[in-house]
């Protein structure tokens, strides 16, 4: 049967499909654009599985909070192109939007919608980080998005306890600069203080210090470590005289969660 170039187009619009591509499946389909629209995401999903394993170190990521919760999601892609779409940014974000009040489970209703923009971009996209907070009785959340060309490449989410909304929003901006690995030194693993330390003690004697005075220079300089890793420990980023936890008052942090793209 005779396909006409508004069909063509139609099918083009609904699945970002090439003309030729969209004008043999509508053929293949006799003139069924649903068939045809089938065919192409069949096919579409074919050459999704070859792009599987190419590297996608690009994405955006979506910080939403609510009332009593929060979610950071992350996607990835191949193109910083890509990455800066308007299709591409618009999920990330309703992805986000749902977690944030579903829980983290709803990101999995997105499968097809990931899939169908596998197809219509080309690349090797895939779902990365999501994070999930709710706030106890007391508790408060808030986040920050890093923006770049349009898109986040940056989101933190913050919870604190018996704090405020202003509070929370700039420890995320804190944490989005800062880039912390851990709340406090007790949450840092012991086989890392530990390699950290032989480390230091290495540098130490390398530079000729005395043996007496290794395990207080040591001391100070794993310290210094503990600082530049652990949120409450780090100087505050709007006033590095102070420390995060002496800006807290009576507020305290109950937990961070921090998303860099393609890290």
């Amino acid at each position: 049967m005779a396909i006409s170039a508004v069909d063509v187009q139609s099918l083009r619009k609904r699945t970002g499909a090439g003309m030729l591509d969209a004008k043999k499946a509508l053929e293949e389909a006799d003139g069924d654009a649903e068939k045809a629209a089938q065919i192409l995401r069949e096919k579409g999903l074919a050459g999704a599985v070859k792009r599987a394993d190419r590297e996608n170190s690009q994405g955006a990521c979506y910080v939403s909070v609510g009332e009593s919760s929060g979610s950071i999601v992350e996607l990835r892609c191949e193109t910083d192109f890509v990455a800066k779409s308007e299709k591409f940014v618009a999920l990330v974000g309703e992805i986000a939007k749902a977690v944030a009040e579903k829980g983290p489970e709803a990101a999995e209703s997105f499968a097809s919608s990931v899939d169908e923009l596998k197809i219509t971009l080309k690349e090797n996209i895939e779902l990365g980080k999501v994070s999930y907070m709710k706030a106890e009785d007391g508790e408060v959340i808030d986040g920050y998005m890093h923006l770049q060309s349009g898109r986040g490449t940056v989101g933190v989410l913050v919870k604190v306890k018996d704090g405020t909304k202003e509070i929370a929003h700039d420890l995320a901006l804190h944490v989005a600069f800062a880039r912390p690995s851990y709340l406090k030194r007790q949450d840092v693993p012991e086989d890392v203080v530990e390699n950290e330390r032989q480390t230091l003690i290495t540098i130490t004697k390398n530079e000729g210090k005395p043996e007496a005075a290794i395990d207080k220079i040591v001391t100070g300089r794993l310290d210094g470590f503990f600082k530049g890793v652990c949120l409450n420990e780090q100087a505050f980023v709007k006033d590095e005289k102070v420390k995060v936890q002496d800006v807290l008052g009576k507020a305290e942090i109950v937990e961070f969660a921090l998303v860099v793209v393609g890290a």
